[in-house]
């Protein structure tokens, strides 16, 4: 082994098991991986939600040289510079009209942050600094910031943590087994899970409550996929009693629904949208979060002229290279017509992923656009057959995400029926072993 291997911690993987047994990517090429044997290993996850337009696009690559040997770097405290500007006009047209106020970070991690800080300062600006309480859900993954791990309903990432967390409040998950193999949004259960909000007001008072953070799709914890009138219903509670709610789009939007975001697929318009991995094609490090901007104005109001108005920033907060990276990515987007690739392509993947129904070893099977997840029936103890499972496809020859016993699929908008039929070939061969 060689002794790099042993100075390097992992995130989120088992250490130990890896280092026995090394699963190294040298290079990517369009939507393959290649081991530093040379083997190719087909991408069915984008990287990890993030390389839409598949991997080592050198209009990207080119764009972030350049910028690197212009403008290599500028701090965004009291100070810009134009990519940033226009990074954030190029996202904001890509959203739901007045959703354009963007404040530039460099994750998802640091987006879900600095949108509870965005969401608390809104009250305190309108004289309501008594709502601090935060509503997520049951099974939500945030990122993992200490705000993102409050807002968090996946058990491990909380559990070391507890104690340090802000106060928040969580909504039951959205999974039924009544809409087991879904494809799309399932009918069932709409109505009755939104009530849990009602329910949440009722106990601790909406003049307590600052906001609810909901990913429209819940994606690391296996594409749970809202029922059909839940979203539409949580906005109208929000809306009923004050509450801001907040989008994460962190893995579902640029186009992974169908259109650019998931909000505009699900038609309920949110107050805050958070968002990273394909804002830069998961080339350079961004995020972004998008604001109305009624809530921008309340806050830079309340300020006295000429001192900051929000108390918050990172170092690379607008980065040059990654704002170019970003321009670069909405440019490919745009020029390649990608979001209505891949809204097209997703007959063909829903069709594919739905047919592992015949497997023994399948629970479960969730889908909206090119976004979905097969959940495996558990042995030896959770989350054991899916990790073993997704090792296994390493092997043969293919790249997906384990969450517990869930298979996450997340193909590159620029994917081809072929590339989802080699991808469903692989996993077949491997899941017809279990029992």
């Amino acid at each position: 082994m060689p002794a790099t291997l042993e100075h390097y911690w992992l995130p989120f993987t088992p250490n130990r098991d890896f280092k026995r047994e090394p699963r190294v990517f040298s290079r990517a090429a369009g939507l393959y991986y290649y081991d530093t044997a040379g083997r190719p290993i087909l991408d069915a996850v984008s990287g990890l939600f993030a390389t839409a337009a598949g991997h080592g696009r050198e209009e990207i690559a080119r764009a972030v040289y350049e910028q690197l040997l212009e403008l290599d770097f500028t701090s965004s405290f009291y100070r810009a510079h134009p990519l940033a500007f226009e990074a954030a006009s190029r996202v904001a047209g890509l959203l739901p009209a007045g959703l354009d106020r963007v404040f530039l970070v460099n994750s998802g991690s640091e987006a879900v942050d600095t949108a509870i800080k965005i969401a608390l300062a809104w009250h305190r600006a309108r004289g309501d600094g008594q709502r601090k309480l935060l509503i997520s859900r049951e099974r939500a993954y945030h990122g993992v910031n200490l705000g993102g791990t409050a807002l968090g309903g996946l058990i491990n990432n909380r559990r070391a943590f507890a104690g340090v967390l802000p106060a928040v409040a969580h909504l039951r998950h959205t999974w039924r087994a009544d809409n087991i193999f879904s494809r799309g949004q399932p009918e069932a259960g709409g109505e009755e899970l939104a009530h849990d909000l009602q329910r949440l007001i009722d106990l601790h008072g909406a003049e307590n409550i600052a906001a609810v953070f909901i990913e429209p799709v819940a994606g690391s914890t296996g594409v749970l996929v809202p029922p059909k009138g839940y979203l539409e219903r949580v906005r109208a509670i929000c809306d009923q009693h004050g509450l801001l709610l907040v989008f994460d789009e962190v893995i579902c939007g640029f186009g992974r629904t169908g259109k650019a975001f998931a909000a505009q697929t699900f038609g309920v318009r949110p107050d805050i949208l958070t968002m990273a991995k394909a804002i830069t094609n998961g080339a350079q490090p961004m995020g972004a979060v998008a604001v109305d901007r009624r809530i921008h104005d309340d806050i830079l109001a309340a300020a006295p002229d000429e001192a900051i108005e929000f108390f918050h920033g990172y170092t690379w907060s607008g980065h040059p290279a990654a704002c170019a990276a970003s321009v670069a990515a909405l440019d490919l987007y745009a020029y390649e017509d990608l979001f209505a690739r891949g809204e097209a392509l997703a007959p063909h993947f829903a069709e594919g992923l739905h047919a592992f129904a015949d497997l023994p070893a399948v629970a479960d099977i969730r889908s909206i656009g090119l976004l979905g997840a097969i959940e495996l029936k558990p042995a030896g103890g959770p989350g054991k057959r899916g990790y073993a499972v997704q090792k296994a496809l390493f092997d043969a020859g293919l790249h997906i995400k384990s969450t517990g016993d869930a298979l996450i699929f997340a193909p590159a908008l620029v994917s081809g029926q072929a590339h989802l039929d080699e991808a469903f070939s692989i996993l077949r061969r491997v899941l017809s072993a279990l029992r």
